[in-house]
């Protein structure tokens, strides 16, 4: 069906806005309040809207557009993903490809830009100053079990999808220093004095930037990681 022509400007605005958006990344979130609602929930006011069609144009909102400013301010190269309904309910909505952070950082996929935004802000004023605080040196590789599938909660067959479902989450194993030892989430969080100090450091930082943040303290689920995404209001376990 043809397009009637009224409409025509209007659609090469927003294409022309979608393809405007270069590499780059953001400065950090405004600090949170370390108190929340729930972990994890598939759905909140930060769970982002679906699509109504898939390989629409992204990024041509108001607030996504700040978010990809952002991100284009604080000089960390990203790309811009077109919007996906994955079916099943699974989705990835102005999200993006983090392509640099100032630390390589291992599995990343498709992320919203809130959460891509405020990750590698935690990793620039969080991690980088702790691993030269409690190691004296620096983290040389940030590893993660990645960010976008399409899975409910714990990979049951049933219950609630899961923030990664949205994009909306990242769930991060462990840190890689200079002189070649990782600290990770198993057998560091019940490990070395310094370890202990240094992951719970994050645990902290990531609880003020992050709507919620699981650590092995939370269940057995998450023994070898943080789960951080942008759902809740800063539930911190």
């Amino acid at each position: 069906m043809a397009i009637p022509s009224f409409l025509q400007p209007r659609m090469l605005v927003a294409a022309t806005m979608a393809l405007a958006l270069s590499a780059c990344f953001g400065t950090p979130e405004a600090m949170k309040n370390n108190r929340g609602k729930r972990p994890d929930a598939s759905a909140s006011a930060n769970t982002p809207k679906r699509p109504q069609v898939t390989g629409t144009p992204s990024f041509t909102g108001a607030e996504a557009q700040q978010c990809a400013f952002d991100l284009k301010q604080a000089g960390v190269r990203f790309t811009p993903l077109p919007n996906q309904d994955h079916g099943g309910g699974c989705s990835s909505i102005d999200s993006v490809k983090l392509l640099d952070i100032g630390t390589p950082v291992t599995n990343l996929g498709a992320m919203t830009c809130p959460l891509a935004r405020n990750f590698a802000a935690w990793a620039q004023y969080a991690v980088r100053p702790a691993a030269r605080k409690y190691f004296g040196q620096e983290v040389v590789k940030i590893e993660t079990y990645g960010t976008y599938s399409c899975r409910n909660i714990y990979g049951g067959r049933s219950g609630r999808l899961s923030q990664h479902a949205y994009s909306n989450a990242v769930d991060v194993s462990g840190f890689v220093l200079a002189d070649g030892r990782r600290i990770m989430l198993d057998g560091g969080w019940q490990g070395d004095k310094p370890s202990q100090e240094f992951l719970r450091a994050l645990h902290k930082s990531a609880c003020r930037r992050f709507g919620t943040v699981l650590s092995p303290d939370y269940n057995a689920a998450h023994y070898n990681h943080f789960h951080l995404d942008m759902s809740g209001n800063g539930y911190c376990r």
